[in-house]
Parts: structure tokens; sequence; C-alpha cells
């Protein structure tokens, strides 16, 4: 999955059929998950390992056969453990448009503010219904896309009908939105010479406080995960590009190619030539 941009306007699937699957491991490129958002929804379910989602500051532990409900314009993100998972993300609103079924309550699950994100355990009627619609989108057999299509309303039934809490995500909006437009600024600027100050401008909060906000939100400070992004731009381009390691380190917003070599290292594992011989060329 792209998570290059950290707010995607990708169009997913096709006009008819909104609706695109992921399949992600350990010898994908964008293995780890960057903190996004799309106005789409999203549903990922683990297939092996363990994988540590981040929804709008909140954190939550998915284990095999778990599966995420993700509403639109929710902060989300994660590090995958020996993981192993599929991501459908698709357009709800297209979906529903014009199906006269259940029109009122396909609006108000529309309506709801995080979009009714919730997680759900192995062995829940969600979960089972979600590993039913990976399922047909993988083996892509003749109606698979009516298949699909029945399986996610049902999906929708189950989580309007589940009596549960909804995620406890950030009740301060203000504040996520303020920290949403520092991540689309460190998305734009993560080439440059980027300062906490500078960061915390556009956040418009004292350094202090957007640090202890930011690491609220992402686990990280701001510095390092600007870091952590560099380091996740910098392996797609190493294989997606014949640029050289140095001038992927330079577009990348690292000058210094000793402390690239060794932050490249501390989060892939490997320096970045080794990364790259072990990666498959990606077009």
């Amino acid at each position: 999955m792209n998570y290059s941009s950290l707010y995607e306007n990708k169009k997913r699937g096709t006009f008819d059929f909104p609706i695109e699957l992921y399949y992600v491991d350990n010898a994908s490129a964008r293995y780890q998950m960057p903190l996004h958002w799309h106005l789409e929804y999203e549903l990922i379910l683990i297939m092996k390992g363990s994988f540590e989602l981040s929804l709008d500051g909140k954190t939550f532990l998915l284990e095999k056969g778990d599966c995420a409900w993700i509403g639109d314009g929710v902060i989300h993100g994660g590090i995958p453990n020996e993981c192993i998972y599929e991501c459908v993300v698709f357009d709800l609103g297209t979906l529903l448009n014009d199906t006269p079924v259940c029109r009122e309550n396909a609006s108000e699950f529309l309506a709801d503010e995080n979009g009714n994100t919730g997680i759900f355990r192995r062995g829940s009627k969600e979960a089972e219904l979600a590993d039913k619609i990976f399922e047909a989108m993988e083996t892509e057999q003749k109606g698979y896309e009516w298949i699909t299509v029945g399986l996610m309303w049902q999906l929708m039934g189950a989580i309007i009908s589940f009596e549960r809490k909804p995620v406890s995500v950030y009740k301060n909006r203000d504040k996520v939105l303020r920290l949403k437009n520092v991540l689309i600024y460190i998305r734009d600027n993560y080439e440059n010479c980027v300062s906490l100050n500078e960061l915390a401008g556009v956040a418009g909060m004292a350094p202090r406080y957007f640090c202890r906000a930011f690491s609220d939100m992402t686990g990280k400070t701001p510095i390092e995960y600007l870091n952590f992004y560099r380091i996740e731009q910098a392996g797609e381009k190493l294989v997606r590009t014949d640029s050289s390691v140095t001038e992927i380190a330079l577009d990348c917003g690292f000058n210094d190619m000793s402390y690239f070599s060794k932050t490249f290292s501390k989060y892939k594992g490997v320096s970045p030539s080794v990364y790259r011989s072990k990666q498959p060329f990606e077009y």
C-alpha cells in the first residue's frame, strides 16, 4: 500500500467497484505504516504475527485473526511485528450511493464522527465477515464483486448492531486537526531542513506543549517522527529508482551520509545498500 502521502487521495478500484485490496509482508518496501488518513474507509486483517495500530493517538495491539474497521478521516498508522496483514480500502459513500435499501441507516452510518471505527477480535462475527471479504477479493472468482459488496453490507450491519463502546480516540478534535497540519507539513517538506520550532509553529502550539501532544499521538518525538518518515521515503526510493544512495539521502533531507546510514539501519535493520539488494525493484 502506498503510504508515502500522509493524506491519500488515490482513486480506489473502479467507478463501479470502488474497493482495492493490498497485501503487505516484511518483503514489502512499505512494510511499516506511517501515520496517514484518507476520505475512504479501511479494513485491516492480521494474517500472521502482531500489529501495533495507532488510531488518532490511541494504540491497540492486533494479533492474528483480529481486524480493524477505520473510518474516514481517522489518523492511523502502525508497527508490524513479524506480521503479514491485508488491507481493503474503499469509497463507502460511492458504494452506498443510490442504494434504496437501508438508506436511513446508511446515512446514519456515514454521519458517525469516527466512521464507527472499531477493533474486532478473532472469532467475532465482524472478524469472520472481514476474513470472508478478503478471501473473496483474493480469489476473484466469477461474481466476487457481488459477494464482496454483500459481505460489506453484512459487516456494516454487524457493526451497527454490535453493542460496544466506540474506540476511544481523541475527544479534542481541534488538537487532532492541528497535528494533521504538522503531518502534512512533514510530508511536503521532509526533504528540507525542518526545525522543532518550525513544526510547533505549524501546530500553533508552544514547543514544549507541542512535543508532548505529538508524542502522545505518534509515540515519537517530532524529530524522531520526521526522521522515521524520511527513512520510509528513502526506502521507497531505493526500490523504485536507480538513484545512488547518496542522491537518495540528500533528496530525503540527510546531509550527513554517516548519520543517514545509522538512522536507516536503526529503522530498517540493515544498511541502505543491503536493503536495496534484498528488495525486488518496483516500478
